[in-house]
């Protein structure tokens, strides 16, 4: 059974699924190209790749109704939809099996992510692109509700794992098996998209900045 969240439209929207399976890969293509030097990827990929689905978003939703004007302070929450928090996050996989897991907070203070772990407990949904490149990726979302009773289940040392000591610590991440775990819930949406590459000129991603300066403004 679904939860009432705002963003299962987006997985009941039959012209939205086109578009994700369609555009997505080459919209996170165009990203990595512009977010790479000399091969490669720099941090910034990971915003990047939230803008392009905080796009998606407004074209769902209407520009006026998705708020990304979200503070620098919040931790977890980067977009709200019809007042409806959302946390985005991406990762990139060699295949389609998850391995590794992904981020829930930035930080290099081994400190304040031990903070983190033991008081941290979801408080908004969460929607997930896995990208497989030359093979099947996912966008998933995952209900609050999902989060906290996977959390409550396995317990914070097995959803959270921290950087081992001694280690350049750069903060806690959810781990493969908590997320493996959400894929299996019931109220979880997922839609498979296949990431091919396509023959990209890299000069596209300067394109949209070459027309503004042709632009009379």
């Amino acid at each position: 059974m679904h939860s009432n969240s705002v963003f299962n439209e987006i997985f009941d929207d039959n012209l939205v699924v086109r578009k994700i399976k369609n555009k997505l890969p080459k919209l996170f293509q165009l990203a990595e190209l512009e977010s790479s030097r000399d091969g490669r990827l720099g941090m910034e990929i990971g915003s990047a790749r939230e803008r392009i689905l905080i796009a998606l978003l407004m074209f769902k939703y209407g520009i006026d109704i998705v708020n990304a004007k979200v503070k620098i302070t919040e931790t977890e929450v980067d977009v709200f939809v019809k007042e409806q928090a959302l946390s985005i996050k991406t990762i990139s996989t060699k295949t389609s099996k998850l391995s590794r897991g992904v981020k829930l907070i930035w930080t290099v203070d081994a400190k304040k992510a031990l903070e983190f772990k033991t008081s941290y407990t979801p408080k908004c949904d969460l929607l997930l692109a896995q990208i497989v490149w030359d093979g099947v990726g996912k966008l998933c979302l995952f209900s609050r509700r999902s989060q906290i009773e996977i959390l409550n289940t396995i317990g914070r040392g097995r959803y959270i794992k921290l950087p081992k000591e001694g280690t350049n610590p750069r903060g806690a991440e959810i781990t493969t098996e908590a997320l493996n775990l959400l894929m299996q819930c019931e109220d979880t949406r997922i839609i498979e998209v296949s990431f091919a590459r396509d023959e990209i000129d890299y000069r596209e991603i300067y394109t949209k900045w070459l027309d503004l300066w042709r632009d009379e403004f």
